[in-house]
């Protein structure tokens, strides 16, 4: 451990070093580094030449557990036990800027009665994260839980903005975006959720990271899936065949399989700014998305659904998403979690 701030820049040069000779950290060493970070004790430029290493080289599990248990330690804590929650996210940093899939779906799920505890952040590689979009929207950021509290309770659905959460976080925020490329936070977001939700439906943007969230999320108490479009959607795009890896299984699982044809990745293209994929996302919930827009909130709404209860089948769970899309349910708790 590596307390003494007058060593700082020794502390960081050394483990520099070390990963410029191609050696991996401990999941120790990884942990503390990222303490150090979130305790604002690295310049810049330290922090650029850390992030960059890891996206030379694929991180290994015992970086990615250190990583994670530093965040989970230092996060603001969040008691939502009370409630049976799912979160809904990518890890992002796939490059495709599609409309805000995660965030649709986790209305769509909050319309099905579902309580949703969703983790997000501003988009790093993309026009628009959800928070960029929740804003947009006129969502005010808290980590107040009472308010947090009412607003799953009133509308199935609260929002956890990162930063508020995760103070390494917002420590890296600044060089995250002028890096503008995906770094290990993009893999770190969707494993660190304050509130600890019992379900998870998460994607990503290789099949590496899959197998590594799949390894993590095994040793957890957590139902969750894991999903990757083969052709580099962190989310089920239907523009390809998908892996969803499951605590029971890994499947590869294509659209036509589930009743779906094949999208163009044009139709689900976000648009190039915060107000374009508003447009796109106002008009999904008011039921005038396009088939293909639709189809793909709901595939994903569905699985997600049946994280929930595995019990349910792909055509029940996909008519309940579907009914809460349509009949304007999902656009109702949109409007009550911006009130509450």
């Amino acid at each position: 451990m590596w307390q003494s701030f007058p060593f700082k820049e020794i502390i960081m040069k050394t483990i520099l070093n070390k990963l410029f000779e191609q050696q991996r950290l401990t999941k120790q060493e990884a942990k503390e580094v990222l303490v150090q970070i979130a305790n604002e004790q690295y310049n810049a430029s330290h922090i650029a030449s850390f992030l960059t290493v890891f996206m030379m080289r694929p991180i290994s599990v015992e970086e990615l557990t250190g990583f994670r248990e530093a965040l989970l330690e230092l996060a603001v804590k969040i008691d939502l036990s009370e409630f049976n929650t799912i979160d809904l996210c990518g890890t992002g940093g796939d490059g495709k800027n599609t409309f805000n899939i995660s965030t649709l779906t986790s209305f769509v799920v909050a319309g099905t009665g579902n309580k949703v505890a969703k983790h997000g952040n501003y988009g790093v590689s993309s026009v628009s994260g959800s928070s960029n979009m929740l804003a947009h929207l006129g969502y005010k950021f808290t980590n107040d839980e009472s308010i947090l509290k009412n607003q799953i309770d009133k509308a199935n659905i609260c929002f956890l903005h990162a930063p508020l959460f995760h103070p390494a976080m917002k420590a890296v925020g600044s060089v995250r975006k002028e890096l503008g490329l995906k770094t290990f936070f993009n893999m770190l977001g969707p494993l660190v959720n304050p509130s600890n939700p019992q379900n998870q439906l998460v994607g990503v943007f290789n099949l590496e990271v899959a197998r590594v969230y799949n390894y993590l999320l095994q040793q957890t108490a957590k139902n969750y899936g894991i999903v990757y479009s083969l052709d580099g959607y962190d989310e089920i795009s239907l523009t390809s065949a998908f892996k969803l890896f499951t605590k029971e299984n890994e499947t590869l699982i294509t659209p036509e399989e589930i009743g779906f044809k094949r999208l163009k990745q044009t139709e689900i293209f976000g648009g190039d700014s915060v107000a374009a994929s508003a447009k796109i996302f106002v008009a999904i919930l008011e039921g005038k998305g396009t088939e293909a827009q639709n189809n793909a909130v709901l595939a994903n709404a569905a699985f997600a659904l049946k994280i929930i209860d595995k019990n349910k089948t792909f055509e029940t769970a996909f008519e309940e998403a579907k009914e809460s899309l349509l009949s304007l349910k999902a656009k109702e708790s949109l409007k009550k979690l911006i009130k509450n």
